[in-house]
């Protein structure tokens, strides 16, 4: 980090540089025991569009001990520029909620410990501290026509999921199934009332889990358009999306299901074993 230059950007050509947003931390809420909330302040987001809450992020992660006046030069270089002691850790988040009178987002994490270094920064995170954002993204689902709405996630997607939940029409039908460590990590959002909502305990996330592919086979399945939104471990992800397209017949553009993470690997080996399955797959 000593060879880092406070000067780099006057030497990095403006077509290497990319728009990273600066925040910093306001305040740090436990949710529940396994999922903390971190509200960030962020005034270069004014600008964006209110309809992006349960979009995806990317967060870039300050090196230990690196200063403030670095990291904003370090978010605005592309990681092609920079040497693997200068680049920022990357980890995909979703943004829970965006408050535009405040320029504040609330990002969820769960709760490993200090085993990823995205739950390790938002474990010690205190007001003040800072962190970098590129995007963010659409949201997945932007329109909301179905007969009937299913939605299932771990406690890794349930802030996609409850962001979904919250922006689905009032007169929306349909169940939603969570798979959570503890009854203490249930937690409650503006759901429509006619959205049946289901919790599943399931204590050790590294042990390969079936139980929202069994409540789903137990399930009676509604007549008309099914609107899916779907996110978790890609081995479980994997066989709720074959049962979903050869069993029930569910058509590609009224389905969001993705991996979000696989037991065993961080979030890079996950992303090449995405690519490699989606070569397999044709």
């Amino acid at each position: 980090m000593k060879a880092f230059k406070m000067n780099l950007l006057t030497k990095i050509d403006p077509t290497k540089r990319q728009n990273g947003h600066f925040l910093t931390v306001k305040h740090v809420t436990n949710l529940s025991p396994n999922m903390l909330r971190v509200t960030l302040h962020c005034p270069s987001l004014k600008d964006m569009d209110s309809s992006r809450q349960g979009a995806h992020c990317k967060l870039l992660l300050p090196r230990p001990e690196m200063s403030k006046e670095v990291f904003k030069q370090i978010i605005s270089v592309r990681p092609s520029e920079l040497s693997a002691e200068q680049r920022p850790v990357r980890r995909t988040y979703t943004i829970r909620h965006f408050r535009i009178e405040n320029m504040e987002i609330d990002i969820d994490f769960v709760n490993h410990g200090d085993n990823g270094p995205a739950s390790s920064w938002a474990r010690h995170a205190t007001r003040g501290s800072f962190i970098g954002l590129l995007g963010p993204a659409s949201p997945k689902i932007k329109d909301f026509y179905a007969d009937w709405y299913l939605v299932a996630a771990d406690m890794s997607a349930l802030p996609v999921a409850a962001a979904t939940i919250e922006a689905m029409p009032r007169d929306a039908r349909g169940v939603a199934i969570f798979e959570i460590i503890t009854e203490a990590d249930q937690q409650s959002f503006n759901a429509p009332v006619g959205l049946e909502i289901h919790w599943l305990l399931h204590s050790d996330s590294q042990d390969p889990s079936t139980a929202q592919l069994s409540f789903l086979k137990e399930m009676d399945w509604p007549i008309g358009i099914v609107q899916t939104c779907i996110a978790g471990e890609s081995g479980l992800i994997k066989k709720l999306r074959q049962y979903l397209t050869t069993e029930k017949n569910l058509s590609k553009q009224d389905t969001y299901i993705s991996g979000y993470w696989k037991i065993g690997l961080v979030e890079d080996e996950h992303r090449a074993w995405k690519n490699n399955e989606s070569k397999l797959e044709g």
